[in-house]
């Protein structure tokens, strides 16, 4: 009967050792900018090594139905995270959004100019005249124009073709001479898997300041310093494994999902990974300073605003 007794105390000491370590993980919607792909790379391992768990959170992760609508989502409290971009984070408080980056996830535009290699481009002054493929008007079309300037090509001396999401087809079926908006790391695999060989013009050594690819944003007005600070140390962790074991860390993320494991997403991880943001808390307030004036000189914005007002460091 003690022998009973003992059992049934010990497992009595188990599930509320359990019991407790569930209530103690803290929940924490997560928003992407986008459906899952190696960009999201650090997030997804460090939930499947159970590195947020570590930490006391529990993530979960939604691919957006529209693109658009996860700093608006935040903005108004119904996800506590998302992913965004810095350069629409600008405009996103600009236009009133109480969002405010907390963290880098890619450390590098991913954005490009994408040519056909043995195409008419040889060089940025060889676009005069041509038609230039886009998917967003506004702020592409403003990087563009900064590309056009260094290559002294006035902007009514290409043509602006709207190719709503279609880039690299576009692109490779010659109904455009090159494409703004390319990603480096998936249209130029993408071209490459078709058998077509494209060529990357880096817009950051064209004329557009440098800035952060994808960032971590939250309500400005509801900030939770200490899971944020967990979230933020979880994602450097995770993106420390991939460095130190980017194999490992690739069947890990392409088992997630079925859909992942393809031979364009392994292409895009290694090329993704050392853009990842090293130190994801860190913040370059310079960079958004930078790019805030580069808005200004292009007319998209009507005035200047200090980087503190849409970039803060946690720590």
């Amino acid at each position: 009967m003690i022998y009973k007794f003992k059992n049934i105390l010990i497992l009595l000491i188990i599930i509320s050792v359990y019991s407790n370590n569930i209530l103690a993980n803290e929940k924490v919607t997560l928003l992407l900018d986008w459906f899952i792909n190696p960009d999201h790379g650090p997030i997804i391992i460090a939930n499947e090594k159970g590195i947020f768990k570590e930490e006391g959170l529990e993530i979960e992760i939604i691919p957006p139905a529209n693109p658009a609508d996860p700093p608006k989502l935040v903005a108004a409290g119904k996800a506590d995270i998302a992913i965004s971009y810095q350069p629409q984070l600008h405009m996103q408080v600009h236009e009133g959004l109480p969002v405010t980056r907390i963290g880098t996830l890619v450390a590098t535009p991913l954005n490009c100019l994408l040519v056909l290699e043995d195409g008419p481009i040889k060089n940025l002054s060889d676009l005069k005249g041509k038609k230039i493929g886009y998917s967003i008007s506004g702020m592409e079309q403003a990087l563009l124009s900064a590309i056009l300037k260094k290559a002294k090509v006035k902007k009514n001396e290409v043509e602006y073709v709207n190719v709503n999401w279609s880039l690299s087809p576009s692109l490779m079926s010659k109904q455009v001479d090159a494409v703004i908006g390319a990603y480096r790391n998936f249209e130029l695999n993408q071209m490459k898997i078709e058998g077509v060989k494209g060529r990357c013009f880096y817009i950051e050594e064209e004329g557009v300041p440098p800035y952060d690819e994808l960032i971590f944003i939250v309500n400005n007005k509801n900030i939770n310093e200490e899971m944020l600070t967990k979230f933020l140390d979880s994602i450097e962790k995770a993106t420390q494994y991939i460095i130190n074991h980017p194999k490992e860390s690739w069947k890990i993320f392409s088992n997630y999902s079925k859909e992942l494991n393809n031979k364009l997403n392994e292409m895009a991880w290694y090329d993704t990974i050392p853009r990842f943001a090293l130190r994801p808390a860190a913040l370059d307030k310079r960079r958004y300073e930078r790019f805030e004036k580069f808005l200004y000189e292009e007319g998209l914005i009507e005035e200047k605003i200090s980087f503190d007002k849409m970039a803060i460091e946690i720590y």
